[in-house]
């Protein structure tokens, strides 16, 4: 039997015994010459009950089955998909706790759901572009291999540069790939860090080396400052460390938009720590991006940045290194005038104590 049905049958119960009461009093009101008092007694004991009873039953709908109606309704709305209510309420009974409840249940969903669906949308875009930039290396190197197999390369120069050419694709595509399972692992957080003592100096004089030389080809002058003593250390992984240099002038080169161009890497003593500034002459970024540059596949320039092609997640696996460095980054600059990318790493301070101690 449901429970509304047995509050019926109940109040059928409990409601005889005010009635029969009322019709004895008024039975004896009529038939019995008694006295007008003990009639009232009994009439009044009888309105009593009969007024308790109303009572009891408003109650009973109020805080009890108003709220077992709302989260039945809450939970036929859930199994249809729908996670936009709420059946929240300010009562401190033990339904309205569990409607409560209910309600934290349903927001814990929808914010799963929402994540869910952002997750699957990040997925989509990511492989969308992907498959756009694997799409560009892969048709290059099918028209030199069929150059080279229809006797195009006629020379030992024609075929040297077509093998070249064919090199630098398929390093192209190795990129890619290697973005995509470093975005899983991010997601996982499994990015593998095997971090060192590393010397500040020592560790960009290598990268700017090296960057330098790709710079030099592009028509990039790369500068570079360094600040700080040349005994100063950091806790870094120099892999991690690296890629998070890479990407920053990697997409300042992609967005430079002028046909020669300035980069700077600048390092400063904060005490104990280090601040690292990676500035550019290029388009800039305009002061409302420049919070969101960091979020994973954001675009300042849609249209731009498609066509410049990318997985999109560069700057965003930035920030994640960076702060699994124990560090932060963040960026300024003005629309036409260029970008600068700041980001700070604490000192190897215990490094130096110890030596100071071993020289006594």
């Amino acid at each position: 039997m449901k429970l509304r049905k047995r509050l019926i049958f109940f109040t059928c119960l409990i409601g005889i015994p005010p009635i029969v009461l009322m019709a004895i009093a008024l039975w004896l009101f009529s038939v019995f010459d008694i006295k007008i008092q003990v009639a009232t007694i009994v009439l009044a004991t009888a309105l009593v009950m009969a007024v308790t009873l109303i009572v009891f039953i408003r109650y009973f709908y109020r805080f009890v089955l108003k709220p077992l109606d709302k989260l039945k309704d809450a939970m036929n709305k859930v199994a249809d998909g729908n996670l936009d209510f709420t059946i929240r309420t300010d009562e401190t009974d033990e339904l309205s706790q569990l409607c409560n409840s209910f309600d934290d249940m349903r927001g814990r969903l929808k914010e799963s759901s929402e994540e869910k669906i952002k997750y699957d949308n990040e997925n989509r875009e990511l492989i969308s572009n992907i498959s756009h930039d694997l799409k560009t290396p892969i048709t290059s190197i099918k028209g030199y291999v069929e150059g080279i197999m229809d006797g195009v390369a006629d020379t030992p120069d024609k075929m040297d540069r077509y093998i070249k050419t064919i090199y630098n694709k398929t390093n192209e595509m190795d990129s890619l790939i290697n973005e995509l399972t470093l975005y899983s692992r991010i997601d996982t957080n499994r990015i593998p860090y095997n971090f060192h003592r590393i010397n500040v100096g020592d560790f960009f004089n290598d990268c700017v080396e090296e960057i330098g030389l790709d710079l030099e080809s592009k028509n990039i002058e790369l500068s570079f400052y360094n600040e700080v003593d040349q005994k100063t250390r950091i806790i870094a992984d120099p892999e991690q460390l690296r890629r998070v240099i890479s990407n920053i002038i990697g997409n300042s080169v992609k967005y430079m938009g002028k046909p020669s161009g300035n980069i700077m890497i600048r390092i400063m003593d904060h005490g104990d720590s280090i601040e690292v500034d990676i500035e550019d002459n290029g388009k800039g970024i305009a002061a409302k991006d420049l919070p969101y540059i960091f979020d994973r596949f954001y675009r300042t320039d849609t249209s731009r940045n498609s066509a410049q092609g990318g997985s999109g997640i560069g700057l965003s696996v930035v920030k994640k290194i960076i702060e699994d460095h124990g560090g932060y980054i963040w960026a300024s600059g003005k629309e036409g005038e260029g970008t600068i990318l700041h980001f700070v790493l604490r000192k190897y301070e215990e490094a130096e104590a110890n030596e100071q101690n071993t020289d006594h």
